[in-house]
């Protein structure tokens, strides 16, 4: 597990980019934070690293948006979720267990059926105005070159 502090979204945006440009296919990447810590923000920048040229935005109400970029991209907003069934009504596995980058905001929601090897991402925003604190964290294996391709930034 790593923590890095941003201090402007100008950073936040480069970190997002940065993990973008790390991210394999087959990657669930797993958003958390309280409403306004920048989720949407970061995933922009991280559809951006991963050649998306699309304007991302957060399907609160569709649930999941799919852009292509250097994979094919799963952009999840379960925020509006009842259950989890709902995510399996709309073929939530065969989203998530595939060769395309899955992102999910607010994943903490439906824990009990999310992958046993994935990314999570805890975005924190600090007493300081525009600062985040931002916790990777690397659940199962085969994703640690994450943690490694950012730790030599």
């Amino acid at each position: 597990m790593i923590k890095i502090i941003t201090r402007s979204p100008d950073e936040t945006k480069e970190l997002g980019y940065k993990i973008g440009k790390l991210l394999k296919a087959g990657d669930v990447l797993c958003l958390d934070g309280d409403l306004g810590a920048g989720k949407t923000t970061l995933t922009q920048a991280i559809t951006k690293g991963l050649d998306v040229e699309d304007y991302v935005t957060s399907p609160t109400f569709t649930i999941v948006n799919e852009y292509e970029g250097r994979f094919h991209i799963n952009h999840f907003d379960v925020y509006r979720i009842a259950d989890v069934d709902e995510m399996y009504d709309i073929g939530y596995e065969e989203y998530v267990y595939s060769d395309s980058v899955s992102i999910i905001e607010w994943a903490s929601i439906i824990e009990e059926i999310l992958p046993e090897d994935r990314i999570d991402l805890y975005i924190n925003k600090l007493q300081e105005n525009n600062n985040r604190e931002i916790e990777i964290k690397i659940i199962g294996k085969g994703n640690e070159d994450i943690i490694k391709g950012l730790n030599r930034e």
